[in-house]
C-alpha cells in the first residue's frame, strides 16, 4: 500500500488533505463543501461521542433531539445571533418539485409550492430550542434544565477542508436554563472544563482554557469560554466553546419562570459544543510523514496482529497463537484485530496500519513460534522489540498507557515551547512569521486594535487565558496601558 504522502515540512495543508483521504477517514462528496465520513473515520468519531456523552451524563445532562429546520421568524428573534449567522444560512423556500414541461427528463421547483414561511437549515439550534423551552419552563422547580443534542448543522462555508471546515458537520450542542446568573456562569465554565479534560485525557491534546474577546464571542453570548489547541504547523485551532448567554435568548423568546419568592424572571442560559473539527485537531496534533498517529484511548482498534507465513500449515499454527493473544487482550478490555486476509502480503498490511495510525502492531512468523516470541511495533516512536508470548498482554497494556502519555507530553512540549512573550510589534511580527505558535502580548482592550492587528498580520486573539495574571504593560501595537497579556496566533 503506497503512502506517498507529501511531507509536512513541504506543504502542511496538502499533507493533511492527502492523509485524511489515504487513511480512509473521509472524502469529498457530490455536494459542494460536504464530506462523506468513512467507516474508519466514523469509528473514531463514535469513540469521541461515547466518551463525551458519558461525561455529559455524569454532569447531569440528558439527550434530546430538535428539528433540523428553523422558521425564519424564530431565527430572527435574537438579533445578534441572527446577524452573526445570516451569511452562512441555507434557506428552504419551496416544498415540491415538478417535471419541466419543456424537458420531461428534468425536474424544476414548483412555483405553486412556495412555503408560507421560509425555513432556515439550522446553523445552530438556540432559536428552535428556546422557543420549545418556553413551554417547558414555568417555575423554579423546572430548573436547571440540562439538555444536550447530537446533531448535524449547516453553515454555508465558501472555503472548505475535510473535518476542519465543511458546509455540513456533526456536533453536539448543549443548551441549559438556570434560575440565576451565577448558576449559568458556573455551568458554562464547568462544560469548558469537561471539554479540556476530554481533549487532554482522550485526544492527548494539551489545551489552553480561556475567554474570548468581545469580537470573537459567539453571536448572542455575553461571554464565551473556549479551549485552544496548537497544531504542528504553529497555527491555533479552537477545539471547543462554551457560552454564557445571559438572559438574551430568554428575553427574545419570553422564557420566564416563577421564582421561589413568587416573582417572575427570565431564565439564564448557556450553550456549548464541539464538532467533527476535533478529528482535524487529532490528525494535525500527532500525525507524521508516515501517516496517522492515534492515541490508544480513541483508536478504533488499539492492536493489530499480522501473521507472516508461507502456506496454510504455517498460517494455522500462527492463527492458534494469535487467537489466544486476541482472547487474552479482549479479557483486559483491549480492542484488537487479527488480520489474516490472504489477499495482501504482510508488508502491505504493515504499511496500511502504519498509515492508519494503529498504536501497536504484533507480527508473528514461524521463527516466533519456535522462540515463543512476537514482534511488537509502536506507531508513535516507530520502534520494534521482541516480547515473549507469556508477557505480551502485560506489555501491550503497559505500552498503550505509555503511548497515550507520550503523545500528550510530546504535544505539550511543542505547545509550551511555542508560547512566546513579546513586547513590541516588530517582535510580534518576527515570531509570527519565523516561529509561529501562540504569542503572549499586551493588548489595549479595544476592538479597533484587535481588528487592525488582524488586518496587518492575519493573527487573532485566540483567548484571554483563564490563568492569566494581572501584569501592567503597554499594548504591542498602540503603546496604550494594558493590565494583562492575551494570546494571539494565526488560526484555522
Amino acid at each position: 500500500m503506497g503512502k506517498n504522502l507529501t511531507k509536512r515540512s513541504e506543504d502542511y495543508s496538502k499533507w493533511y488533505n492527502e492523509l485524511v483521504v489515504k487513511a480512509d477517514l473521509a472524502e469529498n462528496s457530490a455536494v459542494r463543501g460536504c464530506m462523506v465520513i468513512k467507516p474508519y473515520g466514523y469509528a473514531i468519531w463514535e469513540k469521541m461521542q461515547a466518551e463525551l456523552d458519558r461525561m455529559f451524563k455524569e454532569t447531569g445532562h440528558q439527550n434530546a433531539y430538535f428539528p433540523l429546520f428553523v422558521p425564519k421568524s424564530l431565527f430572527e428573534a435574537e438579533e445578534k445571533n441572527a446577524e452573526g449567522f445570516a451569511k452562512e444560512c441555507a434557506v428552504v423556500t419551496h416544498y415540491r418539485l415538478k417535471t419541466d414541461p419543456e424537458d420531461s427528463s428534468k425536474l424544476i421547483v414548483d412555483p405553486n409550492a412556495k412555503l408560507e414561511e421560509e425555513l432556515i437549515v439550522r446553523p445552530t439550534s438556540e432559536a428552535i430550542i428556546w422557543n420549545t423551552y418556553k413551554g417547558w419552563i414555568q417555575s423554579y422547580r423546572d430548573l436547571p434544565l440540562l439538555i444536550n443534542q447530537w446533531a448535524n448543522v449547516v453553515r454555508w462555508e465558501m472555503r472548505t477542508r475535510l473535518f476542519l471546515r465543511t458546509a455540513e458537520f456533526l456536533w453536539q450542542e448543549g443548551h441549559t436554563a438556570h434560575a440565576t446568573k451565577q448558576e449559568a456562569l458556573d455551568e458554562a465554565e464547568l462544560m469548558n472544563n469537561v471539554y479540556a479534560t476530554f481533549a487532554e485525557n482522550f485526544l492527548a491534546i494539551p489545551v489552553i482554557k480561556g475567554i474570548k474577546t468581545e469580537s470573537e464571542r459567539f453571536a448572542g453570548a455575553d461571554e464565551t469560554f473556549c479551549i485552544e489547541a496548537l497544531m504542528q504547523d504553529g497555527k491555533a485551532l479552537q477545539a471547543g466553546t462554551s457560552h454564557f448567554l445571559g438572559q438574551n435568548f430568554a428575553k427574545a423568546f419570553d422564557v420566564k419562570f416563577t421564582t421561589n419568592q413568587g416573582k417572575q424572571d427570565h431564565v439564564w442560559a448557556t450553550s456549548w459544543g464541539v464538532s467533527t473539527r476535533l478529528m482535524g485537531a487529532l490528525i494535525m496534533t500527532h500525525s507524521d510523514d508516515q501517516g496517522l498517529v492515534l492515541p490508544p484511548n480513541l483508536a478504533p482498534f488499539q492492536v493489530v496482529i499480522v501473521p507472516i507465513y508461507k502456506g496454510e500449515e504455517q498460517l494455522a499454527a500462527i492463527s492458534q497463537v494469535a487467537n489466544e493473544i486476541v482472547d487474552d487482550l479482549k479479557l483486559r478490555g483491549i480492542s484488537v484485530k487479527y488480520d489474516n486476509r490472504d489477499t495482501h502480503k504482510p508488508g502491505w498490511k504493515f504499511n496500511e496500519y502504519e498509515l492508519k495510525g494503529v498504536p501497536l502492531r504484533i507480527g508473528i512468523g514461524p521463527k516466533d513460534l519456535e522462540k515463543r516470541t512476537v514482534e511488537l511495533a509502536r506507531r508513535d516512536t516507530l520502534t520494534k522489540e521482541f516480547v515473549s508470548k507469556e508477557d505480551v498482554v502485560d506489555k501491550v497494556a503497559h505500552l498503550l498507557k505509555e503511548i497515550q502519555e507520550n503523545l500528550f507530553e510530546k504535544a505539550k512540549n511543542y505547545r509550551d515551547t511555542h508560547i512566546t512573550e513579546v513586547n513590541s510589534f516588530d517582535e510580534f511580527k518576527d515570531v509570527l512569521e519565523n516561529k509561529g505558535g501562540f504569542i503572549s502580548a499586551h493588548w489595549d482592550g479595544t476592538a479597533a486594535t484587535e481588528d487592525e492587528i488582524k488586518k496587518l498580520t492575519k493573527a487573532t486573539i485566540r483567548c484571554i487565558p483563564m490563568d492569566s495574571k494581572e501584569e501592567a504593560g503597554t499594548c504591542v501595537y498602540t503603546g496604550a496601558m494594558s493590565k494583562q497579556r492575551v494570546l494571539f496566533a494565526k488560526a484555522y
